[in-house]
């Protein structure tokens, strides 16, 4: 009788069991998943360019760009309108085949900056650890020079990143703070670069 008594209790509890399962799965089917908002997208792809840079992976750095659009390099925060954007195909073959190009023109002295992509990449683009930098914004300047800042007049409504050093010597008292920042526009339900823009104090 009380071996009956066990086995009868038994076939109660794996029954409950049982029926508390759908409920259970419906519990956890149901839970709400973070969707992943503008923002996300436009950082996520402004991380894979600094991680790019720094592993001098240019090819996966050129991933990032335009497919139509290409982008756009300005040494300066002032984005001069007449430089034409590259395409990915192009910048990857300047590099294979070493060639100087013309970026703009030097503060202070006004010379045309003729460079190999690399140097260039080096002293204007990630002449500073971006990937980790001191403060990173989202549509927000954060670096304030003494040159024009167009980026929003150049490229209305699109969306931005800045990644932000104040300074790195204390001699210069925070006029050797440097800048990175992208500009991003939407390219089939993704985003890609339209504009590289280096910044920092001018004379």
């Amino acid at each position: 009788m009380k071996r009956l008594f066990i086995a009868f209790a038994a076939a109660l509890l794996f029954i409950s069991c049982n029926q508390n399962k759908p409920s259970e799965q419906k519990a956890v089917a149901e839970k709400p998943v973070a969707k992943k908002t503008q923002k996300d997208s436009i950082e996520a792809v402004g991380l894979k360019a600094l991680k790019a840079l720094k592993e001098k992976d240019y090819s996966g750095f050129a991933s990032c760009f335009h497919p139509v659009d290409g982008v756009r390099f300005s040494p300066y925060g002032f984005i001069d309108p007449t430089h034409k954007h590259v395409l990915a195909k192009d910048f990857l073959e300047a590099i294979d085949k070493n060639w100087t190009l013309t970026w703009g023109h030097f503060d202070g002295s006004g010379e045309a900056i003729k460079m190999k992509v690399k140097p260039y990449i080096d002293r204007f683009i990630y002449n500073a650890d971006y990937l980790n930098a001191e403060k990173k914004s989202y549509n927000e300047f954060i670096g304030q020079g003494n040159t024009i800042n167009n980026l929003k007049e150049s490229y209305p409504q699109l969306h931005f990143t800045e990644y932000y050093f104040k300074g790195f010597e204390e001699k210069y008292k925070g006029l050797d703070w440097t800048s990175l920042r992208f500009v991003f526009k939407k390219h089939e339900n993704a985003y890609f670069l339209v504009a590289v823009i280096h910044d920092q104090w001018t004379v």
